[in-house]
């Protein structure tokens, strides 16, 4: 549901452009910029019709992350929900700025903005859609590195951080995970039958 190809285009190049800058690397690519092409395939293959701002937003969920490392909020809790919650707003601002350049409007950029900034994700289908897309990509991508590098949870933990991840996806895209289509990670497939079951 692309209105304006060219500008679609235009905005996808300077997103990517944005994220071809991280100098963290991930199977030799730069992490964010891999990050948001894995976000592009996973809303084509779930919500293959979704909006022209869902599209945009799954792409720019990331963008420029590394500009705001973790070490620039304090180590707590606390900090760690702040230095999230900046984010949303950075990425929001940076995702609107670029669409700017590519010749988007202001109705245009504050949806984008509203859903990069996970802006009433119950209610804005928009957000609720990049929530999706982000869990599923985690999912399928992310979450058997992530266990591999805390090795201190327990099965206690990893029942309730699936949970977690479970409880913010909508039905759709909780049965679309267990529907053959995405890769599950194969070693935490008895913990996450374990984690879902009523």
């Amino acid at each position: 549901m692309i209105g304006n190809r060219e500008r679609f285009d235009r905005a996808i190049a300077l997103f990517d452009a944005a994220n071809a800058e991280d100098p963290n690397q991930d199977e030799g690519e730069p992490k964010e910029l891999l990050y948001g092409q894995r976000m592009s395939d996973m809303i084509g293959r779930f919500a293959p019709q979704a909006s022209e701002a869902a599209q945009l937003a799954v792409r720019a969920q990331h963008i420029r992350r590394w500009t705001v490392p973790r070490s620039s909020h304090p180590m707590t809790k606390e900090g760690y929900h702040a230095w999230r919650t900046g984010l949303y707003t950075f990425h929001a601002d940076t995702a609107g700025e670029l669409m700017r350049q590519a010749g988007y409007d202001d109705a245009m950029i504050e949806q984008v903005r509203k859903a990069v900034g996970k802006r009433g994700i119950k209610v804005n289908p928009d957000s609720q859609l990049l929530e999706d897309v982000a869990n599923l990509v985690f999912i399928e991508h992310y979450m058997l590195a992530f266990a591999q590098s805390k090795p201190d949870y327990d099965e206690a933990k990893w029942l309730e951080i699936i949970r977690r991840t479970w409880g913010k996806m909508s039905r759709a895209a909780q049965a679309f995970a267990l529907s053959g289509k995405i890769r599950l990670p194969g070693p935490l497939v008895p913990l996450i039958t374990r984690a879902i079951s009523p």
